[in-house]
């Protein structure tokens, strides 16, 4: 199976989505999904999603994109946060099925 690519943003691709790559990372380990995850600030988004099967993001959308967006804050706030992996591992096995 093909690695999926991930784009994990956030406001100045530092601190936030440095948080969430692992907890990303971890939950692909988990689940044998090999991936390649590049870390952006979201305003670099709409010109890198040429190159991605999804992004994953912990601000707000700015734009709609051509590839599955989701926000990950409960990645943030441990609220809701295995309804969000459970989201992501959805959009996942969707795009391995349409690779």
């Amino acid at each position: 199976m093909k690695k999926i690519n991930v784009l994990v943003a956030c406001g100045a691709g530092i601190a936030t989505s440095t948080i969430i790559m692992k907890k990303i990372e971890d939950l692909f380990k988990e689940n044998k999904i090999e991936a390649n995850l590049m870390q952006i600030k979201i305003s670099e988004a709409a010109s890198k999603q040429e190159n991605a099967d999804i992004l994953i993001s912990t601000t707000m959308l700015p734009t709609t994109y051509r590839i599955p967006a989701i926000t990950a804050v409960p990645f943030l706030t441990g609220i809701g946060e295995d309804k969000l992996k459970e989201k992501i591992l959805v959009a996942i096995s969707e795009i391995q099925a349409n690779k």
